[in-house]
């Protein structure tokens, strides 16, 4: 039978609530035509994808999107478009993250970029007054810092060598198919979380039997 020891958990979707609606209705508000041609999945520009591996700036990745939208207004309204997206960190899935730190290696993989990962620390703050985000965790890895992203097996790796994981002894949590097949192809236990199921209903009294 296998053990559970460490938890991987995803950021967007399992921990932070999200709604990519908002931002949807930030940029057509900007005039934004065809937002999902050029925004959809299998459809956004390469440069999305550099973002999130950090390997352009801030000013180049709004620089780009206006660009992509042909839009002409403040940067700052397109990052506040950007940023609708992120919601709030419900307080039950806090809790539950200070009472699994007490049996397990907790761990936190987000493919972000620095924008967000700026806004969602701010979110965070602003609900919760002490220790950041990051304190829940043993360490948390964030695609545009690390230069890896999910689902590539590489991100993954990084992750177990670094920290002495045995994969066959790590759970990953996390919304998207994809990520979670990429954590299965490097020998962890994937667990996606299909909506409407939240964080809270996963069996963490009975790991082993997930």
């Amino acid at each position: 039978m296998q053990t559970i020891r460490n938890i991987i958990f995803d950021l967007g979707g399992v921990i932070l609530n999200l709604d990519n609606q908002r931002t949807r209705d930030a940029f057509v508000a900007m005039g934004v035509k065809g937002f999902d041609n050029l925004f959809g999945h299998g459809h956004a520009a390469s440069f999305f994808r550099d973002y999130e591996l950090g390997a352009i700036s801030d000013a180049q990745f709004v620089s780009n999107l206006k660009e992509l939208a042909g839009i002409s207004v403040e940067d700052a309204v397109v990052i506040g478009g950007w940023n609708a997206m992120l919601l709030d960190f419900p307080p039950q899935r806090m809790e539950l993250l200070r009472s699994l730190a007490k049996r397990y290696r907790l761990f936190l993989f987000s493919n972000t970029n620095a924008l967000h990962l700026a806004a969602l620390q701010q979110i965070y703050q602003s609900q919760f007054k002490g220790p950041a985000l990051d304190a829940h965790f043993e360490k948390a890895y964030y695609s545009h810092l690390m230069g890896l992203r999910k689902p590539d097996l590489e991100s993954f790796q990084m992750i177990i060598e670094e920290n002495g994981l045995v994969p066959s002894e790590t759970l990953f949590v996390d919304d998207a198919l994809i990520n979670v097949e990429g954590a299965r192809a490097a020998g962890l236990i994937g667990f996606h979380l299909r909506a409407p199921m939240s964080l809270l209903d996963v069996p963490w009294d009975d790991l082993d039997a997930v």
